[in-house]
């Protein structure tokens, strides 16, 4: 691999790049600055600072889309068409250009409306929730449908909206690809739920129930982060309202949150956020600020987060290391074994209404209604006010339960309060690349679940390091994966592991 990249660095480029390459550089520093002001407003920031935060970041926002649009930007795209670029040059022309040009189609008034409401819109988003009250985030939902319509509509009026917003998040595989895979895991995961409601297998599902105090979940937090080796110097852990990450290759910060009754939810999340962070904190340093030095978008940086929370975190071989710590930090669970932590923290819920709080199985259900719904929203088939009954409707209809509450239904998650639909079904995608990442990474490094057990996770940090960290940007998402294991990106390998995995818990 570094072979290969220096050699794509012998060609000289242009003065038209090293400009472009200059600009793209100072714009990315305003959007990371931008990015610390929306991590302190979820973490830090007294109440009462929403109106003035939703002023800087709808300036900075602004400030950001002139700069990626201004003459000069499509100038230096122009003078570059025919320029003779290496690989890694040319890979960063094609990701400015395709933000440069979805950019400039959005005036940057729109531009501002969208980050004023989205800050306006989480403040009435924590209400409603807190409160149990759709009808004070409704207003706010429909202005971000509303605005995010107009948005897809100047990128591409010709279109399905759903799509174009979609590729703000993942533009390097298609709806159709996304949804196809949506359906292989809907028709896979479905009938092997039911079959596991009614085996009579007898897993160690009551080892940690009782209460678990905040303050001790959060030093067993960083007790995991310790073990799996976040890097302090980098980060921090906080405690958000909804578990997210923020930040880049110099500092990468995580949240999490605890429910005093579930502290395997508490590491679930902890490990998940640890994977996005060391996604970010992998990146080549000398590349901040440009495609090379940013992560390949949303399914990639989910993938990365799945593998160590699912692959690592819910493995056996994690449990046998990490669970004298648990024992320490709470010695009423002395008693349970390895084997009960495994179980534990791998049931199938019959009743969970929580997608961060879900099994590894019925978290996809919980993407698909989202997506099913917020695809609606900005299709213009559904109106704002029936989100709630229709919401509780598939939940019934996918996973036999019904929220009793709108905290606990269509209020649940924070993504569309920043206005961010087309987002949700890179949660799946990065699910199903997760497994062939991690299958590819098993099959080249030896007795991997051997060094999870020891603590040792060196060669596997390494390993993905390797084949998915250190490019940036450089490949579109396919051909990433293609590196790294050897095979086209599709959900087979995902499907081999649970039916085994969920195979053998459940005698099915």
């Amino acid at each position: 691999m570094a072979t290969e990249a220096a050699a794509d660095d012998v060609s000289d480029a242009p003065e038209a790049y090293d400009a472009l390459l200059d600009r793209v550089r100072r714009w990315n520093t305003v959007g990371s600055a931008a990015g610390v002001l929306g991590w302190d407003q979820q973490v830090m920031m007294p109440e009462g600072g929403t109106p003035a935060r939703s002023k800087q970041l709808s300036a900075l926002s602004s400030i950001r889309h002139d700069m990626v649009t201004d003459e000069e930007t499509g100038a230096l795209l122009d003078e570059l068409d025919d320029a003779d670029l290496s690989a890694e040059r040319a890979a960063v022309v094609r990701e400015v250009r395709r933000e440069y040009e979805r950019a400039d189609a959005v005036p940057v008034e729109l531009v501002e409306e969208i980050s004023e409401t989205s800050s306006e819109a989480l403040q009435a988003w924590e209400q409603a929730r807190a409160e149990d009250d759709f009808e004070h985030f409704a207003p706010y939902l429909e202005k971000h449908v509303e605005l995010k319509r107009e948005y897809a509509e100047h990128i591409d009026p010709d279109r399905d909206p759903y799509e174009v917003l979609f590729e703000d998040f993942e533009p390097c595989l298609s709806m159709e690809r996304a949804e196809s895979i949506l359906d292989e895991l809907r028709e896979t995961l479905v009938p092997m739920i039911d079959a596991i409601r009614e085996s009579d297998a007898d897993l160690a599902v009551d080892t940690f129930e009782g209460t678990f105090p905040a303050e001790t979940q959060e030093e067993l937090a960083r007790d995991a982060l310790d073990l799996v080796g976040y890097d302090f110097d980098r980060g921090r852990l906080d405690v958000s309202s909804h578990p997210f990450t923020s930040g880049n290759q110099f500092d990468c910060r995580i949240t999490t949150r605890f429910d005093e009754a579930d502290p395997l939810g508490a590491i679930g999340s902890t490990i998940h956020e640890y994977g996005h962070a060391q996604y970010n904190l992998g990146l080549p340093q000398d590349e901040w600020g440009t495609p090379l030095g940013e992560s390949r978008d949303l399914s990639v940086h989910e993938s990365q987060s799945r593998l160590w929370e699912n692959h690592v975190g819910r493995s056996r071989a994690f449990w046998e290391q990490f669970l004298p710590a648990f024992h320490e930090r709470f010695p009423e669970t002395e008693d349970a074994t390895v084997e009960d932590a495994y179980e534990a923290f791998n049931q199938v819920h019959e009743d969970n209404l929580i997608r961060v709080e879900a099994d590894e199985l019925t978290y996809h259900l919980h993407i698909i209604v989202r997506f099913e719904i917020e695809r609606d929203l900005i299709r213009g088939d559904l109106a704002i006010e029936d989100v709630p009954e229709v919401w509780n409707d598939k939940y019934e209809e996918y996973l036999g339960i019904r929220p009793p509450t709108d905290a606990d239904g269509c209020l649940q998650d924070i993504h569309w309060s920043h206005g961010n639909f087309g987002y949700f079904p890179t949660y799946s995608l990065g699910s199903v690349m997760a497994a062939q990442l991690f299958e590819a990474a098993d099959g080249e490094i030896d007795d991997l679940e051997d060094k999870i057990a020891a603590g040792d996770f060196e060669d596997l940090q390494a390993w993905l390091g390797e084949n998915v960290h250190q490019h940036g940007s450089r490949y579109e998402t396919n051909e990433l994966v293609k590196r790294a294991t050897g095979e086209d990106f599709s959900a087979d390998a995902f499907t081999d592991y649970v039916e085994a995995k969920y195979g053998e818990l459940y005698g099915i």
